[in-house]
């Protein structure tokens, strides 16, 4: 994420610019188009591995949600699975599995990018009319939030405005903590009166709208495997903390019957003692 960081500031700082420069025009761009929906398509984020508490299950949860609010409107559904425990869970299910692709441990723009495309790809040809992408927000080690995001169609107001947030596993008096660096939105980039541009804005700016949601959806795809890996961390110490209390309580559960066996064996001997006394 601090690698990608620089790339998106500028992305976000030209954007603006260009907008700025636009003015009040009408933008006419097809990833900004609104349209009547009858079809989405749910691209779902979980990840490739189990014991990580129940990291898998709210997600999945949600997205089952989420199907059943949009198919009591009428709404047609398909999904994209990302990771896969969703691809093994809804696969046998009903709803179809239009695409699906490994979450891996260490999302690349590579994947990204051919997440990104394929989902251009379908929107720009008309077989879906909206695209919502249910991840897991990454805020602390024992916390981690499952959200719905619509991705496309953009929003042309806000999004060159997006501030960002960045996490940092650090350890802190022996324990593990994380330390939240927040950045602001990007100043806009100040392109002179008189510049000439050799492409028309508009055409920049359908060139810029790509690589942003390509680099959203790395964005999402990392905070996934951060949330991921927190709560594998929380579940494998909650069931370490277990087991010291189960050692425990069967370390006097056997020291009980011990002590009771000694004990009976000493009574023993004395009644055995005093017998041959008398």
């Amino acid at each position: 994420m601090l690698a990608t960081r620089p790339f998106s500031e500028t992305l976000q700082s030209v954007f603006g610019g260009l907008l700025e420069r636009l003015g009040n025009e009408d933008v006419d761009l097809p990833l900004l188009e609104k349209r009547d929906v009858s079809k989405v398509s749910l691209v779902v984020m979980s990840g490739d591995r189990g014991l990580c508490g129940g990291y898998n299950g709210y997600v999945i949860k949600k997205t089952e949600a989420r199907m059943k609010e949009l198919k009591d409107q009428g709404v047609g559904v398909e999904l994209v699975c990302i990771g896969k425990k969703a691809i093994q869970y809804f696969k046998k299910r009903p709803t179809p599995v239009v695409k699906d692709y490994p979450m891996g441990q260490a999302p690349t723009s590579e994947e990204a990018s051919a997440i990104s495309e394929y989902l251009l790809s379908s929107y720009l040809a008309g077989d879906t009319d909206s695209v919502e992408v249910l991840y897991t927000q990454f805020v602390s080690l024992i916390s981690s939030t499952p959200k719905i995001r619509t991705m496309l169609p953009l929003k042309l107001r806000g999004i060159e405005a997006e501030g960002d947030e960045m996490f940092q596993l650090t350890t802190k008096d022996g324990q593990f903590a994380v330390e939240k660096d927040s950045s602001a939105a990007s100043e806009k980039a100040d392109f002179p009166k008189d510049m000439i541009f050799e492409q028309d804005p508009l055409q920049i700016l359908n060139a810029i709208l790509p690589l942003y949601i390509n680099g959203q959806i790395l964005r999402m795809l990392q905070e996934c495997v951060a949330s991921e890996l927190a709560a594998r961390m929380t579940a494998m110490g909650a069931a370490s903390d277990n087991a010291k209390e189960l050692k425990k309580d069967l370390s006097r559960v056997y020291n009980r019957a011990r002590q009771a066996s000694v004990t009976a064996e000493i009574l023993e001997i004395c009644a055995g003692a005093e017998a041959s006394a008398q």
